[in-house]
């Protein structure tokens, strides 16, 4: 599998999203992503209690362990690599997380216009 380049919303280099718990479609803690990754595990983002529970019904509980792949569950906090149609989503259904821009990659903006990104946007203590 050959990774795309790392590179966040921004144009900048891709910043890590989480290493605990480890994150990603490659577990490098980073959203990248390659051709194999259909789901597009790419947008970086500090999940809710709302959003956790809208996972959860729509078929994906990521709050429950699942030991024999090293996945310990999420909790509201956390950050996480979400699939970019898993975010558009929980748009539609009004509970989307917040984004961390500089942590998810580029290749979300096939899915997910940059507009709508923007209101669930995350600023650093820099912007």
């Amino acid at each position: 599998m050959e990774m795309e380049p790392s590179v966040n919303l921004l144009g900048g280099p891709l910043e890590p999203c989480s290493m605990a718990p480890r994150t990603g479609f490659f577990r490098d803690g980073h959203c990248n992503t390659c051709w194999e990754d259909r789901g597009a595990h790419t947008v970086c983002v500090i999940t809710t209690a709302e959003f956790l529970a809208f996972s959860a019904y729509v078929g994906n509980d990521l709050t429950s362990p699942r030991l024999e792949l090293g996945f310990t569950g999420l909790k509201p906090g956390d950050r996480w690599c979400l699939c970019a149609g898993r975010f558009w989503e929980a748009h539609d259904a009004g509970c989307a997380p917040p984004v961390v821009f500089e942590a998810t990659h580029r290749r979300t903006l096939e899915v997910v216009p940059m507009e709508v990104l923007r209101l669930y946007r995350v600023l650093s203590p820099f912007d």
